[in-house]
């Protein structure tokens, strides 16, 4: 079934055809509505290329246009990150058109994205964790229930290097104290276990048996969240990374990092502290191997920076 040619001045991916990929993202392959957005938004930018090269229709398309169409991108100052989304974007909408015979072949197959470069994430010294923890203590110290929510999430968030939207995700009987572990929803709805210690689950259980109750309101539905706002509702992102930078500015030479910080804190810490790099992929939830792997750079830049200062002949 081979795509109608676009008259001159007409889109070559039909929008018909766009929808139809769209619902194939979000109903089959469970994708979220931002990177559905994002995906059609990539092939708006690409059918504009394709006008420009001259082509009118999708079965003509090449796999130099598609690199034409890359090498646009980065010259426009697009950032390698972003080219290469687009890159994926493209590849994905090919092979599904491929696959389900809306053309003969498949340009893209050979495509290749630019390197990422890869940022090493700021990450705190595990003295500046432990003085973070004691000035989240500090203020919790007057019973305040927000001061006692603050404490247990930043304890939860750097103990068990989970994602601020997981954090916001948990339910009460998502947690275990005694057992010192929670179950959290990742990714792609895939759940994972995730262990904490003593300090977490102190701070946990505090919250809980002296706080939590105090901030639900008569007349709210009931709310099963394990960490509410003042209204009894449940905690949202914003407000979890309004906590994390309002104490890390009260840290000096502290870098100013937020709730992903701390899980970046927590991965190196691990790895410093002898962690197989396995076992906190399984941690962090990640599906591939390569993306814990930054961390283990992290760790390794600090043996260099560490070498250069102390050896004579570094």
């Amino acid at each position: 079934m081979s795509p109608e040619p676009a008259a001159d001045g007409e889109a070559v991916i039909a929008a018909e055809l766009r929808e139809t990929f769209a619902h194939q993202l979000r109903v089959h392959q469970s994708r979220s509505a931002h990177t559905v957005r994002a995906y059609l938004g990539d092939l708006t930018a690409l059918d504009g290329s394709l006008r420009e090269q001259g082509v009118l229709a999708l079965d003509e398309v090449t796999l130099a246009h598609l690199r034409s169409f890359l090498a646009q991108q980065s010259r426009s100052g697009l950032a390698r990150s972003s080219v290469a989304r687009r890159a994926a974007s493209v590849k994905t909408f090919f092979a599904w058109a491929a696959a389900t015979g809306r053309l003969s072949h498949d340009p893209a197959v050979r495509l290749k994205a630019p390197g990422q470069e890869r940022h090493l994430p700021g990450v705190l010294a595990s003295e500046q964790a432990g003085a973070l923890m004691d000035l989240a203590a500090v203020a919790s110290d007057d019973e305040d229930p927000i001061g006692m929510r603050d404490r247990a999430m930043l304890e939860l968030l750097y103990a068990t290097g989970i994602r601020v939207g997981e954090l916001c995700a948990l339910d009460t009987s998502d947690v275990d104290i005694g057992a010192g572990h929670a179950k959290v929803r990742g990714k792609g709805d895939k759940e994972r276990m995730v262990v904490f210690g003593a300090p977490a689950a102190r701070a946990v259980e505090e919250y809980l048996h002296q706080a939590r109750s105090r901030l639900t309101r008569d007349g709210a539905p009931a709310e099963t969240a394990l960490f509410l706002g003042r209204r009894g509702r449940r905690v949202d992102q914003r407000q979890v990374r309004t906590v994390v930078h309002a104490l890390m500015r009260e840290l000096p030479d502290a870098p100013d990092i937020g709730p992903h910080g701390l899980r970046h804190s927590a991965a190196t810490h691990l790895l410093d502290g002898g962690a197989d790099i396995r076992t906190v992929q399984e941690i962090l939830g990640h599906a591939s191997l390569a993306t814990t792997q930054v961390y283990t750079h992290v760790s390794t830049g600090r043996l260099h920076a560490a070498y250069r200062q102390a050896h004579p002949r570094a």
